[in-house]
């Protein structure tokens, strides 16, 4: 058995690429598990592997004690002096109990964990190789498909594309060629398993550094991205360099680069704006193919209103609210579109009211001030002069108090009514 274990030993490191310290550790704790399975006994049991020989022996360490209460753990000191006189109570020494037929058990056990360490090094192969391409773009072809997952073959394993996942109205047929994100890779006990999308907008990001050469080296930079998947996509993008523009570079000659892109995801649309540091100006930008007259930001609520001409409100919308509905997705701000008779109309409503509001302001003061002539100066005076001082004006009469009196006010009254009378004399 000795050469086949170090040959085999050999073979997995020089193949699979497992060292052979690591499968000989493991075959030591296997066999005394098998050990204790076959002889009950493998409380004291140490296994140790012969790296030069390829042997395999088995020793039983047992204590040194003045009086033996369990020989399998036990020896006493008398017998241990006589394997070496240097031996004291306390010291352990090891006993080698390697069974006659053990060879046989060793190699079962020999081949159980070097399946298992094969199978293990491979998952971990497996595992480190596709965690690499974690929120990156693969290639696989579809191989199969059942209620929850399409099953994708990467190569050396198979992902899933869940439901959620997959772009709505998209019919995937085994052997089709697709390209995936993906967006996690786990280490499970069954071993590695690989999470794509082909919803995610991450994936036209990767799409566009293949298609792009100037995304794809830094030149253009993606800033924002949202997509219905399927349907409709706003990219917008920004030019690191003034000579080069940014659009025209991601369209590319005849639209050949764009074109790429949407044939890959089965005609979904792409509009490509550019990226402006001017919020009004990249909204309006984002809000294309329509045009845009004026934006008004609210910054507290965090939206803003775009108006539009009348003939453009039904294209700035789009169809079922998707133009405006990604506009916002990819600028980060709530918009709301208006046309340009109806901001009008809002806007003189608005005058209107506020001529209202001013016009009953004005009556409100011209009413007071009426109510303030029909005092009685003189009454009020005699009605002050009754009370001990100024500070107990709160306690006047039910009919002081319409007529709206405060300590200040009395006061004023008092010495306007004193000058009065003065005059009078």
């Amino acid at each position: 058995m000795s050469k086949e274990m170090l040959n085999a030993l050999d073979a997995l490191e020089t193949e699979k690429g497992i060292a052979k310290e690591i499968v000989i550790d493991a075959l030591e704790a296997a066999l005394v598990s098998a050990y204790k399975r076959n002889y009950g006994q493998a409380q004291n049991v140490e296994v140790e592997f012969d790296m030069k020989k390829g042997n395999i022996h088995v020793y039983a360490v047992k204590e040194v004690v003045d009086v033996v209460f369990d020989s399998r753990l036990e020896v006493s000191i008398q017998d241990a002096m006589e394997v070496n006189a240097a031996y004291e109570v306390g010291d352990h020494i090891r006993f080698e109990v390697t069974p006659k037929d053990f060879g046989r058990i060793a190699a079962q056990t020999a081949k159980q964990v070097i399946m298992q360490r094969v199978r293990e090094a491979e998952r971990s192969i497996i595992y480190n190789e596709f965690v690499a391409y974690e929120n990156d773009i693969m290639q696989g072809i579809v191989e199969r498909q059942d209620n929850r997952y399409i099953y994708v073959n990467l190569g050396k394993i198979e992902a899933v594309l869940s439901k959620q996942e997959q772009i709505p109205n998209e019919v995937y047929k085994p052997h089709d060629r697709i390209k995936v994100y993906v967006t996690k890779v786990e280490n499970t006990s069954k071993g590695p398993q690989i999470f794509v999308s082909r919803s995610h907008p991450d994936l036209l990001k990767r799409l566009f550094e293949q298609e792009v050469p100037e995304i794809y080296d830094g030149t253009v930079e993606i800033v924002s991205i949202a997509r219905e998947a399927g349907d409709r996509a706003k990219v917008a993008v920004m030019s690191r360099e003034e000579n080069i523009d940014p659009v025209g570079t991601c369209v590319g000659p005849k639209g050949q680069r764009v074109q790429a892109i949407v044939n890959e995801l089965k005609g979904e649309n792409m509009d490509i704006v550019e990226y402006n540091e001017d919020p009004a100006v990249y909204i309006a930008n984002a809000l294309n193919p329509a045009q845009v007259v004026s934006v008004t930001f609210n910054e507290a609520a965090g939206s803003c209103v775009v108006v539009v001409p009348d003939y453009q409100l039904s294209l700035a919308i789009g169809k079922r609210g998707q133009n405006a509905r990604l506009a916002a997705k990819l600028t980060g701000f709530k918009i709301d579109i208006k046309s340009e008779s109806d901001m009008k109309a809002l806007e003189l409503a608005k005058e209107e009211a506020e001529l209202e509001e001013a016009a009953d302001y004005a009556e409100a003061v011209e009413a007071v001030d009426q109510d303030m002539e029909a005092v009685d100066v003189e009454e009020v005076i005699e009605n002050i002069e009754d009370l001990d001082g100024i500070e107990e004006v709160s306690e006047l009469d039910s009919e002081v108090e319409e007529n709206i009196l405060n300590p200040e006010d009395a006061e004023s009254m008092i010495e306007l009514g004193e000058e009065r009378a003065g005059h009078e004399e």
